[in-house]
């Protein structure tokens, strides 16, 4: 089976399991890491509950869609910049999440579905560190040329 299909099947069971996963990820995000509830509050939490959970089965849905993968994700990372977002958090969400689906998952969850969300995830992660930086390195060119000019 592969990834798509793994992490498919899983959301399918967790959803039907763990209707507020997200919810719950946020709790466990913010318990193991405390500092990092300052970076929300933006919205509601119903409604950023909403956004999450609607963004991983729109990025699950097209997980083999680089193109669009990309056009979505880089953009995504390069906006957390502007939230605060630096490149080590990225991991805290990343554990903080398998940990929730994990539990969420009970007795289906297994070493497979754990290693094809963290390939997954990892691959999100990445892409949106581009983004990231790519806007980071965007607003560092008028600077360098203003310097040298």
């Amino acid at each position: 089976m592969n990834d798509k299909q793994l992490i498919e099947d899983n959301l399918a069971v967790i959803t039907e399991r763990a209707p507020d996963v997200v919810g719950r990820f946020y709790a466990k995000l913010f318990e193991r890491n405390p500092a990092l509830k300052g970076l929300f509050g933006r919205r509601s939490q119903a409604a950023q509950e909403k956004m999450v959970l609607d963004a991983i089965v729109a990025v699950v849905d097209h997980m083999e869609d680089v193109a669009w993968l990309r056009s979505v994700l880089l953009p995504l990372g390069a906006k957390h910049v502007s939230y605060g977002v630096t490149e080590g958090m990225y991991p805290l969400v990343a554990d903080a999440l398998v940990a929730t689906l994990a539990e969420s998952s009970g007795d289906r969850w297994n070493d497979a579905t754990s290693a094809a969300w963290g390939r997954a995830l990892g691959a999100v992660a990445g892409l949106m560190i581009e983004g990231a930086r790519g806007a980071a390195d965007a607003e560092a060119v008028p600077t360098a040329r203003v310097a040298n000019g």
